[in-house]
């Protein structure tokens, strides 16, 4: 007798249909795995047969071969367990087959027949709804592909407790969808003491999602600038906590079925490899710039970055998605994420301070800036120097206006924009004056005349790029939005453009 059971292989973020096929023959006893299978999958022999027991069954002595279709197609991780063990009950009659055609499967098996959690439950579980099936899954994870919508789930807890749901002497209730967290960060802008114009900037970049360098010496406070930044963000709306927290169970990061309705906020250390910033190793898993999705990644010490690392951050912060390629693999992640980077002026820190800076300066400054291709910090949108504090103004009261007062003016504009580019036309959903481009961002930002001329003379003096001259456009529209006087709907004005060129201009060597 031959079994077929649905379970997905997984490529990115999507859950790819694949049969398992299981076959019970005459012959000498043998359990056989097909299909490049590796070797996680290819062990799951052992787990099947060692479960199986555990409940009270024992393998057929026959030739069992286990076929994964499509064989060409890689099938990693061991998820792929609960399928191979529910399709050999089937073949051997200890199982009705109607489970394996009206659910899609995945699940771990431990040695005493317990089923473990596994990662990606829920583009499985969206997958399944897409095929008009339900999903069988851990218990665990139940709480994870309750998200996916309305779906038959049967989490189980143990290869008995399947067995017995499928033959009705038990019932699996449906579990509920994991809890929905809104925590906000706790971090306030009141916390920060003088650096206005580095406050302005940051509310800036919160308001139109964009890149931001913040330069200055240790100790002026711009770690303590981007931890704030979260808190200035609006949370996800309901399409976006899903697909943020798709590429969170991908990663096995998604606990307990919690979805969370804060952005993502990233921090990897300078050490940080290639494959874990933008994602790689031998089973192709979302990087830190995947991970940090519809939010916020933070590079602090930028220059101290393996300079191939940064510079294979260039595709990702243009396009919005991320492309692995491998020998056996080639996959997509979504990775529109907002560049946040700070940096000391030289490896002493402190040029221009006689009294501080070591004797080497400013070449010191200029080699160590150097670090830093043009292209990458041609991808900044705004770029500041935060000054040191002085004792004066750590002695100075908390301010008056924190994240909240903060928050709600960037949650006008980002409100103004999702208005302005709701039917924008285009292969992606744009969201804020950041991913605004083409005749969308020309029929937006456009300036008034003085604007205009303002920023042709400037692009000359400056010698802007295409690029920096259309992220010049995108901040002073952002700069509008801003403006309690100003008309949304009017383009934005010479003041806007003036403002906006400041924060491209700074006094890197």
């Amino acid at each position: 007798m031959t079994a077929h059971v649905h379970t997905v292989a997984f490529q990115g973020i999507e859950a790819v249909p694949v049969e398992v096929q299981v076959q019970i023959t005459s012959g000498l006893p043998a359990f056989a795995i097909v299909g490049l299978a590796d070797k996680a999958v290819s062990e799951a022999r052992e787990r099947v047969r060692a479960a199986l027991g555990a409940i009270g069954l024992a393998l057929p002595p026959k030739r069992i071969t286990v076929n994964l279709a499509p064989a060409d197609l890689p099938k990693e991780g061991s998820h792929y367990d609960l399928p191979i063990a529910l399709g050999v009950m089937i073949a051997a009659g200890a199982a009705p087959s109607e489970a394996g055609q009206s659910h899609l499967v995945l699940g771990e098996l431990g040695l005493d027949g317990r089923i473990a959690p596994v990662a990606g439950v829920l583009p499985a579980a969206v997958s399944a709804l897409q095929q008009d099936r339900g999903i069988v899954c851990p218990a665990a994870c139940g709480p994870e592909a309750a998200w996916a919508g309305d779906l038959d789930i049967v989490a189980a807890p143990s290869l008995l407790a399947l067995l017995n749901h499928l033959r009705g002497t038990q019932v699996l209730s449906r579990p509920a969808p994991g809890a929905v967290t809104d925590g906000r960060a706790q971090l306030d802008l009141r916390d920060i003491k003088g650096q206005e114009s580095a406050r302005r900037a940051l509310e800036v970049a919160a308001a139109g999602g964009h890149n931001l360098l913040m330069l200055g010496p240790p100790g002026s406070g711009k770690s303590m600038l981007a931890a704030r930044l979260p808190g200035l963000l609006p949370p996800l709306d309901p399409s976006e906590a899903l697909e943020v927290s798709m590429i969170a169970s991908v990663a096995g990061l998604l606990e307990g079925g919690r979805i969370s309705r804060t952005r993502p906020y990233r921090a990897p250390h300078h050490s940080a490899s290639q494959a874990a910033m933008v994602g790689g190793g031998r089973r192709a898993l979302p990087g830190e710039v995947s991970l940090a999705h519809l939010g916020v990644l933070f590079l602090d010490e930028l220059p101290e970055f393996n300079r191939v690392v940064l510079d294979s951050l260039r595709q990702p912060l243009e396009t919005g998605r991320t492309e692995v390629a491998r020998a056996n693999a080639h996959v997509t992640y979504p990775s529109r994420v907002q560049l946040v980077a700070a940096m000391n002026p030289c490896r002493c820190g402190h040029l221009g301070d006689p009294a501080l800076a070591c004797g080497r300066a400013p070449k010191c400054a200029r080699d160590y800036q150097a670090r830093l291709s043009g292209p990458l910090l041609d991808r900044f949108d705004l770029r500041i120097e935060v000054p040191p504090v002085s004792a004066a103004d750590l002695a100075l009261p908390p301010a008056a206006e924190g994240s909240a007062e903060a928050a709600a003016r960037i949650a006008r504009a980002r409100d103004i924009q999702r208005r302005r580019y709701r039917n924008a036309a285009g292969p992606v959903r744009i969201r804020t004056n950041a991913e605004a481009e083409g005749q969308v961002l020309d029929a937006a930002a456009k300036p008034d005349p003085a604007g205009v001329k303002l920023l042709e003379e400037a692009a000359v003096q400056f010698r802007l790029t295409a690029r920096g001259y259309m992220r010049v456009l995108r901040v002073a529209r952002t700069l509008a939005d801003l403006d309690p006087a100003h008309d949304p709907d009017r383009p934005p004005t010479r003041l806007h453009v003036a403002e906006a060129l400041g924060y491209r201009v700074t006094a890197l060597a």
